[in-house]
């Protein structure tokens, strides 16, 4: 059962029912050739967002080609580095990076670790990959430290919104550069830009889950992964949320007041996830880019993912919360 709730989370990363476009065999080498070129593009401009998003493309390339010919200097990785020095203060630049560093093999993690932890030091998620060594070498006394860390942290957030944004923006910015058809309008450029994020941003929370649920487990480490697990609730994510969620269900009684509660907070999450992303399908097709660009908007001024979808859900007068269940 808990290896199925851990499939679950690891799947539900869709933000508000809002999905990365999905293609055809035949719309693939169209995409393909689009995504080498805007890749060009976004490094001759070379501000800080351009090629934070040409390295999110780039290592979406590497990981097609595995088994292939390597690709070409720079790599994702360098360019994500380039990026992070251009703008230090960038925690959503600085996450991306050290995403990248964590899917590169012999990357060491540590320093760009550190580094994120200095510009935004209350971030619990800055810690994941620092526990996903610890948890992949066995050390337990890293990871009880490590988890100790993240429970005193005060948020717990990948930057989805920030970073999709961050995408839109140097697509946008770059419109006139790139080859038509791909990323040639608001709704387009979004649609894209979730497509490159979704690639990178959003870590693995397994080594997370794995530690809270080891046989055994001490006291004390359930004392942390329960702290740990409220904040989580309150992430910026969806992905984030519901791996609270199924934390903080492993640690109370299946049948009490709290597992309730647990559940009723999820099936709320679902209902405003689920009926905000039904306004991405607009009824007549011209209006696409306009919630495109009302989207965009909201993501921009709020931080998270379900505060993004009360807003629409305000925005059209739907309950925020779903019709009672009667046993």
């Amino acid at each position: 059962m808990w290896k199925i709730s851990l499939l679950l989370v690891a799947l539900a990363a869709a933000p508000c029912g809002l999905t990365a476009p999905k293609s055809g065999a035949r719309d693939a080498d169209k995409y393909l050739a689009w995504r080498t070129a805007a890749e060009a593009v976004l490094i001759t401009r070379a501000d800080a967002n351009s090629l934070a998003t040409a390295a999110a493309l780039r290592h979406a390339d590497s990981a097609l080609a595995k088994g292939g010919a390597a690709r070409t200097e720079p790599s994702a990785l360098e360019l994500a580095a380039h990026a992070s020095e251009l703008a230090p203060q960038s925690a959503s630049i600085g996450w991306l990076h050290l995403q990248l560093c964590a899917a590169t093999p012999g990357c060491d993690i540590r320093d760009v670790a550190t580094v994120l932890r200095w510009v935004d030091a209350d971030n619990g998620a800055a810690w994941l990959q620092t526990l996903a060594v610890a948890q992949r070498e066995r050390d337990s006394t890293e990871v009880e430290r490590v988890l100790g860390d993240m429970a005193r942290s005060q948020h717990f957030d990948f930057y989805w919104n920030r970073i999709v944004v961050l995408m839109v923006g140097a697509l946008e910015a770059a419109r006139d550069q790139l080859p038509s058809g791909i990323a040639g309008s608001d709704s387009a450029r979004l649609s894209a830009s979730i497509g490159i994020a979704s690639g990178v941003v959003i870590p693995s929370v397994m080594p997370l889950l794995e530690s809270c649920r080891e046989p055994g487990t001490a006291a004390e480490r359930r004392e942390l992964c329960f702290k740990l697990s409220k904040i989580m609730q309150r992430g910026d994510t969806v992905v984030a949320q519901l791996a609270g969620f199924n934390i903080e269900r492993h640690l109370v009684a299946p049948d009490g007041r709290e597992a309730r509660a647990i559940a009723e907070r999820r099936r709320i999450l679902d209902w405003r996830t689920t009926e905000a992303g039904k306004f991405d399908i607009p009824l007549l097709p011209w209006t696409k880019n306009a919630r495109a660009r009302a989207r965009l908007a909201l993501m921009r001024a709020k931080p998270r993912e379900e505060d993004v979808c009360i807003a629409i859900l305000q925005s059209h007068k739907v309950a925020l919360d779903p019709p009672e269940v009667h046993p």
